[in-house]
């Protein structure tokens, strides 16, 4: 899972740009990843700014792939997942 998540990432990086949390969110599910699975920050800040990374993260059993979107490359992590079973502290569906 975590070779896929790297793979739709840096592609959606290499396309320049900001990130957008729809565009990441659809790249990740397009690969057949479920919806339920994928959580992806905000790409702007309440008062409208872009944010400086984009965070995504999959769930995958009992660990998350995170991941951060910035200036056109991506890092990632296998973690464990939170208490709640989520991945991403704040992020709601």
């Amino acid at each position: 899972m975590k070779s896929k998540v790297v793979a739709v990432l840096d592609g959606a990086a290499r396309a320049g740009g900001e990130p957008r949390t729809d565009d990441v969110r659809a790249a990740l599910t397009g690969t057949g990843i479920p919806a339920a699975d994928v959580e992806v920050t905000a790409a702007r800040t309440p008062t409208g700014l872009a944010a400086d990374a984009v965070e995504a993260a999959v769930r995958d059993g009992g660990s998350c792939i995170v991941a951060q979107i910035r200036r056109g490359s991506v890092a990632v992590s296998v973690l464990p997942a939170l208490a709640s079973g989520g991945c991403l502290v704040g992020v709601q569906d």
